[in-house]
């Protein structure tokens, strides 16, 4: 165990189960070079592997939280209770940052008092990359969190074990008054096989904490509107990978916490305002809007986004007609959204439309897509949020950039 600094000011946060080759490269990683600042700690906290992970974690971290129980990626919870940083890092047992990325995060933090949370920016061994469905919400294999932001906001919620949680500590930063941002000038390599098979136990925590989050989470009358639309989203990508099992027991199980946990966050719900920043409504709303002072009257939603409503909804305040949502993924034979066709995304551009919305709010998709429609079509292309960067847009920079489009597949 190497000999423990002071002060603290980082604690670098890894949560492992049965996973010893990648933490040894991970760990070897962060002790081999320059990637973590003098004054820092590293913690694992070991899920009760039964391979040699323990072992591996004693010879590299200085600390390691060892649980008699394996509590998944929220383990990291309890490296949390155990870190003497200001600023805590989650990484995943294989992931870490590039060199340069942890110092320029801490100057992030220092140069704003109100910033809770510091996403990365994730890169995968094929040159993917990898975000969240929404602006400003972390990936959980690469993140910043002020300890003082963490605390206010109750921490990490164990209860989720896997997927959604990243959701979940998002919005309690934002409604206890942090800010939450997702950084260009921040990055993690993520060594995973991103074509990797969808697990059954994926479908049912994707299912049964979606629901949780959403009913904790979102304002009346978005809560109903977001529950109807996971629920859709996720049958169809069960169905998809034949886990209708997995996805019937999330649902069982996401109901009943859901009907407790909605009325048990009453009181620490996001308002529209607060959640504007992570759903854009107003912002997408404002731009949707914008084309209309144009020629545009119908258009071609690309993409059915986890937040896809925000764009039929626009849609529809501002007048416009959707001739067809496109999206491989999710078309299928007379299959709908809100009455549109849901149709591959070839058939989408063979309609009769005058402009393409890129009607996905996570860059990573939001970029493939446009790259893909912008060479296929030569009518305007719109796409909002396939840009990272250190903010959203605002409402009225969504529709100067709309307005300032003169030219077809523009990016916006």
């Amino acid at each position: 165990m190497t000999t423990t600094r002071h002060p603290i000011h980082l604690s670098v946060v890894i949560a492992t189960h049965n996973r010893s080759s990648a933490l040894r490269r991970t760990l070897a990683v962060l002790r081999g070079g320059d990637l973590v600042p003098a004054a820092s700690e590293i913690i694992v906290v070991d899920n009760a592997s039964t391979d040699d992970s323990g072992d591996v974690a004693d010879s590299y971290a200085d600390r390691v939280v060892r649980l008699t129980e394996n509590a998944g990626s929220c383990a990291k919870a309890d490296g949390v209770a155990v870190a003497r940083g200001e600023i805590v890092l989650f990484l995943d047992d294989d992931s870490y940052p590039t060199e340069g990325s942890l110092p320029r995060m801490m100057r992030h933090f220092a140069a704003d008092p109100s910033l809770g949370a510091a996403g990365f920016q994730v890169h995968l061994p094929s040159g993917a990359r990898e975000c969240a469905a929404l602006p400003d919400v972390f990936v959980g294999c690469g993140v910043g969190l002020r300890r003082e932001a963490l605390d206010a906001a109750g921490g990490l919620d164990r209860s989720f074990f896997m997927q959604a949680e990243e959701y979940d500590l998002a919005f309690r930063l934002a409604q206890a008054g942090w800010r939450v941002r997702v950084f260009d000038d921040l990055h993690v390599r993520h060594e995973k096989t991103d074509q990797g098979r969808r697990s059954e136990r994926t479908t049912y925590f994707d299912v049964r904490n979606n629901l949780r989050v959403i009913a904790r989470h979102l304002p009346s009358p978005m809560h109903r509107i977001y529950r109807a639309d996971a629920l859709t989203r996720y049958e169809w990508l069960a169905r998809r990978a034949g886990h209708e099992k997995a996805f019937a027991q999330g649902v069982r199980d996401g109901r009943v916490a859901a009907l407790r946990e909605r009325r048990a966050f009453r009181s620490t719900r996001l308002t529209l305002t607060e959640a504007e920043p992570f759903f854009a409504w107003q912002a997408i709303r404002a731009a949707t809007q914008a084309l209309t002072n144009g020629d545009v009257r119908r258009v071609v939603l690309a993409d059915f986004g986890k937040n896809i409503f925000a764009f039929h909804d626009a849609c529809r305040h501002s007048g416009l007609t959707i001739t067809a949502i496109g999206d491989d993924r999710f078309a299928a034979p007379d299959r709908c959204y809100r009455g549109v066709p849901l149709v591959p995304l070839d058939d989408a551009l063979a309609t009769d439309f005058d402009a393409v919305i890129v009607s996905n709010c996570a860059p990573v998709f939001a970029n493939e897509t446009w790259a893909r429609v912008a060479y296929q079509c030569c009518k305007p292309v719109y796409q909002w949020f396939g840009r990272t960067r250190a903010t959203r847009p605002a409402a009225d920079e969504l529709v100067s950039s709309v307005a300032a489009t003169d030219k077809p597949s523009a990016v916006s």
